[in-house]
């Protein structure tokens, strides 16, 4: 791209004229800038054709002329009191010299890069500040004033020990060392193989829609609870958490009781102090006392610290790890020598106890056999024995003879039994024969709902989000990955449990064939105590995780404030520690450990834990359906159908465990919704559907006027102002694309224009100017309405519609305006002032505004664009400048642009620490952006800068002269400089053109074109008194305002920076500087947005409305 250039015209000298070249440049010679572009040559200080200026015999004015092969003529005037002394004593030029000196331009506070937009800067504050704040703030549960240092104080933890650990501890619980087995047996292999695998595919499928909603911004302190909460809403988010906190809660008196059960039933009976654990009540008992003394112990280590749980956690995951490849490593050294032997009578497994004497197996059938009393009884003189008795014999078998045995095809298929029967068998059996009974009816569903706590626990790292370090990387890893680990681990396990292991002892759940033990410590390697040492602590330290997540979900809850009962629990520690919350999560888990039973407390768990996870998944899948502004997550490996088709697993998994656990879960989660919703459910009696559709919608428009949106669902609600033409038609209907591009078929859009008149006159015009914009509407497929007004005024107009259009909280909030293109050369003032107007109109509405410019170059819908989508980003604006090409980007058209932020760093800001806050801020709001600081350096103000502000004011005077009547009309004076152009020393007038930007096929040039008048000096006979004649008198007096320097400075240099960068990008949207405060400058201002935007195609100048409409969070 060409950057424009002015270079002198060699004018020879008459009448001693002093000519005042701006820059002294060769003939054809042209200053590179960069790699081969082209730009301003450096200027030496200006001096009067090389040297000294002659001294002129009268003091006339003096005029210089530039040109640049008539692309611009420029004018410039000196009167004599231009001319000062220097200390040679030759006369000069005061305003020869290229740059300000000190003592002209004035000290400011910003930098006279920065001039321009100096009013937003005071107000806003620094990019580099801002940034720096936000790369700095750490989020969470921030502290009050007086707690200043518990951020400080809480420990800050990565991936592996913040929830890849915590989510393989609780995932690795009781089930997996006591369940296990039996359910393998009971299911066989194919169908045991196909409920893990549906289990684990309902956790990893949540865990996806997990991973989407934690990346989709900044998770302080409530895990789950927050990301439900921020998805669904406050009642949605209240009923859950509290289902989810009770569910873990719930689920630590579950890992309690297996570890206090693998304690004193299967390491040593000896522990128990209520008598033999074979009776039942002796059992419950010792649970009992003995979990609320463990109870009371790990509420005593989470109340140290999580710093401490974490190492706790990591010792005792140790140990399960351990234990897990001591299994695998006895599956593959498993054989039928050093195998666990079982005692068989007939096809019937029998208890060890009932064919052990002395410590020792007796499995014969003489009468000195345990088992022959149990089977044969004394009658009368007599002895009668069982039928099935005397047929069949008994004999060993190993229980765990290895793969090689080829074990697998007998456990392939289901072996359900129903209660009271011998497992495996369709026959009722008799515990006082020593037969192994069913106490469970088992079935596919059964089952199902059995294992299905067994896949809980992956929220256990999202819980302690407010101790991670990064929660939206840590989350998805940690937990998808643990996962996956899990779930191999439970799929590789049920297909060697089913080779390597007798299908009847798999079916024995309790262990009575071998002494009561645990089926899977007899498979490990090389000791049976490394399964039950590893298992205690297992579920031990999964209880500990349940009791360090809890607490910090109940004080997150509090903390929103949407349950007020729960308002005391929001206090914390100085430490940081939710203390209040841990003795209410202590109490209600005491309440678990008194019921004692571990199948009564397993069902109430599911309900909860499958709710949440249901309510993830909708979340998820609502969020990626409605195309939320705020919906931007890192992670990309989510769709909405895998969303729903783990909400109908999860709620399928419900009815199945328990149909009316189910009912009961979703009876409570109502009742609480409806506690946290201040307002109730309206009905309206009407026409049926119609009533139904009226009721609703007045019920959403009187509930969305309730206040302003949360920043997260902020989303630009449009207000298009059109121009048409003489005939009614849109001038420029690209804009309407444009909307569309930017709105992907979301929110509201209205289209509107304004026609001058009276309403009782042009009431048909409206009618008709409507129609044609509904046309326009429907052609581009934009969702919105088309309006149009009569004003005897634009101005009022345009006024009214940014004020009053829309209905209730239907309301727009971002004003789209067209670039007014003709205002250079219509002498009308409203070329521009209802442009400026209607700028300050929006300001005052607090509303946000988009100025197009370049229209007609604007891709079409249809277009689908490859390249970059370039921000300026010079002050901030609520973020809108990063919300509007992320929203681009959404739409067809601009999905395959990269985006590309630049920011302005002044003098004293640090450029490499700028870049590294931007970037990090950019990840923060989950958008994918190359990041580019530019240095500003604070350089002086160049001769074209100054020179360009000088014509600027000229002209603005001129025009200024022309309204009131002072000087001809320019057609007048191109009229009179045809006539006159025989005359020899008659001033001949160059109309050098500047063609606007956007020129449409029905607008002629001359309609567009820019004029500058400069007189000739080609021809000899001019007379510098008759030029002088002609202009007035005050052009001579200007010089340029010292604050016009700088912003026009600014302009400047703003401009040729982002030509060298964004040259080639498809869009540049930078923002639009502040209007001015009186009317004196708005030509001016017009002038620097031209100078900012010269040379660009496709720009979007964006002023925000005041408030944040992006953010970090979720």
């Amino acid at each position: 791209m060409m950057v424009r250039r002015f270079s002198v015209e060699e004018v020879p000298e008459k009448d001693n004229i002093p000519l005042e070249p701006l820059c002294p440049v060769e003939e054809n010679n042209h200053h590179e800038n960069g790699e081969g572009g082209e730009g301003p040559a450096p200027c030496d200080p200006l001096l009067t054709n090389g040297g000294p200026a002659p001294e002129s015999p009268k003091k006339l004015p003096t005029i210089t002329i530039t040109t640049d092969n008539g692309d611009h003529v420029i004018t410039r005037i000196k009167s004599d009191h231009d001319f000062d002394k220097g200390e040679d004593g030759g006369s000069r030029l005061a305003d020869q010299e290229p740059f300000a000196v000190a003592d002209e331009l004035t000290s400011s506070d910003y930098s006279n890069q920065m001039a321009l937009y100096e009013d937003d800067i005071h107000h806003q504050g620094r990019i580099s500040t801002l940034l720096n704040r936000l790369a700095n703030y750490h989020a969470g549960i921030e502290p009050n004033t007086s707690e200043k240092k518990k951020t400080q104080a809480k420990a800050r933890l990565g991936t592996l020990l913040g929830v890849y650990l915590p989510c393989i501890q609780n995932i690795f619980g009781v089930l997996l060392f006591i369940r296990m087995t039996w359910i393998v047996g009971m299911a066989g292999a194919l169908e045991g193989f196909f409920i893990v695998f549906v289990c684990c595919s309902c956790t990893m499928l949540t865990a996806i829609s997990m991973s989407a909603i934690a990346t989709n911004g900044v998770v302080p302190a409530g895990g789950s609870y927050f990301m439900i909460s921020r998805a669904l809403g406050p009642e949605f988010g209240g009923a859950v958490g509290v289902l989810f906190y009770l569910g873990t809660t719930v689920a630590s008196s579950m890992y309690i009781i297996g570890a206090i059960e693998i304690l004193v039933t299967y390491m040593n009976r000896s522990f128990s102090i209520f008598g033999d654990v074979g009776d039942q009540s002796n059992a419950l008992n010792n649970y009992r006392v003995y979990g609320t003394a463990v109870l009371l112990l790990l509420g005593v280590i989470v109340f140290i610290g999580v710093a401490f749980v974490s190492k706790f956690a990591t010792l005792s995951l140790a140990c399960v790890i351990l234990s897990i490849f001591s299994i695998y490593i006895g599956i593959f050294v498993a054989n039928q020598d050093n195998s666990v032997v079982l005692c068989y009578l007939g096809d019937r497994l029998l208890t060890s106890a009932s064919v052990t004497l002395d410590g020792e197996m007796m499995c014969i059938k003489n009468e000195t056999a345990p088992i022959y009393h149990k089977y044969c009884h004394l009658v009368g003189n007599e002895t009668e024995c069982d039928p099935y008795f005397t047929a069949n014999e008994m004999y060993t078998k190993s229980g765990i003879p290895g793969l090689a045995s080829g074990v697998f095809n007998r456990n392939v298929h289901n072996s359900y039994t129903v209660k009271g029967d011998i497992i495996g068998m369709r026959t009722e059996g008799n515990r006082d024969h020593g037969e192994i009974v069913a106490d469970i009816t088992s079935s596919f569903v059964v089952l199902l709902a059995i294992y299905f706590p067994s896949c809980t626990g992956i929220m256990a790292g999202s819980n302690r989000s407010g101790d991670l370090e990064d929660a939206q990387k840590s989350i998805p890893v940690g937990t998808i990955a643990a996962i996956v680990t899990t779930s191999l681990v439970y799929i590789t396990c049920t297909l060697f449990f089913a080779g390597t292991i007798e299908g009847d002892l798999l079916r024995d759940k309790l262990g009575e064939s071998i002494n009561g033990g645990l089926v899977i410590a007899y498979l490990a390697w090389p000791t049976r105590w490394v399964i039950l040492i590893g298992s205690f602590l297992s579920t031990v330290g999964a209880g500990l995780q349940s009791l360090t997540g809890a607490p910090r979900l109940l004080q997150a809850i509090a903390m929103d404030g949407v349950i007020p009962v729960l308002n005391f629990f929001s206090v914390t520690t100085k430490r940081g520690e939710p203390f209040r919350a841990l003795l209410l999560t202590l109490a209600i888990s005491e309440i678990g450990i008194l019921i004692a039973n571990l199948d009564l407390v397993a069902p109430v768990i599911t309900m909860f834990f499958l709710m949440c996870y249901g309510f993830v998944n909708m979340a998820c899948a609502l969020q990626t359906l409605i195309r939320t502004p705020s919906w931007r997550p890192r992670f990309r490996f989510y769709h909405w159908t895998l969303s729903l088709l783990g909400l109908a697993l999860c709620v399928c998994l419900m009815f199945i465990s328990s149909w009316y656990y189910a009912l009961t879960a979703i009876a409570v989660a109502v009742c609480i919704y409806k506690y946290i919703e201040y307002k109730g459910a309206e009905k309206e009696w009407g026409d049926g559907i119609r009533g139904l559709a009226m009721s609703a919608a007045r019920y959403s428009l009187l509930r969305v006027q309730q206040g302003p949106p949360h920043t997260k669902n902020w989303r630009p609600q449009l207000l298009v102002l059109f121009k048409l033409d003489e005939n009614l038609q849109a001038k420029y209907p690209k804009m309407v694309e444009f909307a569309t591009q930017l709105k992907a078929g979301k929110g509201l859009t209205l289209v509107t224009s304004v026609l001058e008149g009276k309403w009782k006159e042009r009431y048909a015009d409206a009618q008709a100017a409507r129609q044609n914009l509904q046309k326009v509407i429907d052609s581009t497929g934009v969702k919105g309405f088309a309006d149009v007004i009569v004003s005897e005024s634009v101005t009022g107009g345009l006024c009214h519609l940014v004020q009053n259009s829309g209905l209730g909280g239907l309301r727009h909030n971002t004003v789209v305006l067209g670039w007014p293109y003709g205002w250079r050369h219509n002498v009308d003032e409203r070329s521009y002032k209802v442009f400026i107007d209607t700028i300050n109109n929006v300001g005052a509405g607090q509303m946000a505004l988009l100025v197009i410019k370049g229209t007609n170059t604007f891709p079409s819908s249809h277009e689908k664009l490859k390249g970059t989508i370039d921000i300026w980003w010079i002050v901030h604006d609520g973020g809108l400048l990063m919300l509007l090409p992320f929203l681009l980007k959404q739409h067809k058209t601009w999905r395959n642009c990269n985006l590309r932020i630049f920011t302005v760093a002044q003098l004293e800001d640090n450029t490499i620490q700028m870049k590294a806050d931007l970037q990090k801020f950019m990840y923060q709001l989950r958008i994918h952006a190359d990041v580019e600081v530019v240095e500003m350096a604070d350089s002086d103000i160049t001769a074209y800068t100054y020179e360009r502000t000088l014509m600027m004011e000229q002209r603005t005077e001129m025009l200024k002269n022309m309204r009131i009547g002072k000087m001809p009309q320019p057609q007048t004076i191109v009229d009179r400089s045809h006539e006159a152009a025989t005359a020899v020393n008659d001033v001949k007038v160059n109309l050098d053109t500047v063609t606007e930007e956007s020129v449409t096929e029905d607008e002629t040039l001359s309609d567009r074109n820019q004029f500058t008048f400069t007189p000739n000096f080609r021809n000899q006979g001019v007379s510098i008194a008759h030029m002088a004649s002609t202009i007035n008198k005050n052009l001579l007096e200007i010089k340029p305002d010292q604050k016009n320097v700088r912003r026009m400075h600014t302009a400047v240099r703003l401009n040729e920076v982002i030509i060298q960068k964004s040259h080639e990008a498809k869009l540049v949207i930078l923002n639009l500087p502040a209007p001015p405060k009186h009317e004196a400058g708005e030509l001016n201002y017009m002038e620097f947005l031209e100078v900012l935007t010269e040379g660009l195609d496709n720009v979007l100048m964006v002023r925000g409305s005041g408030s944040e409409v992006i953010t970090i969070y979720s």
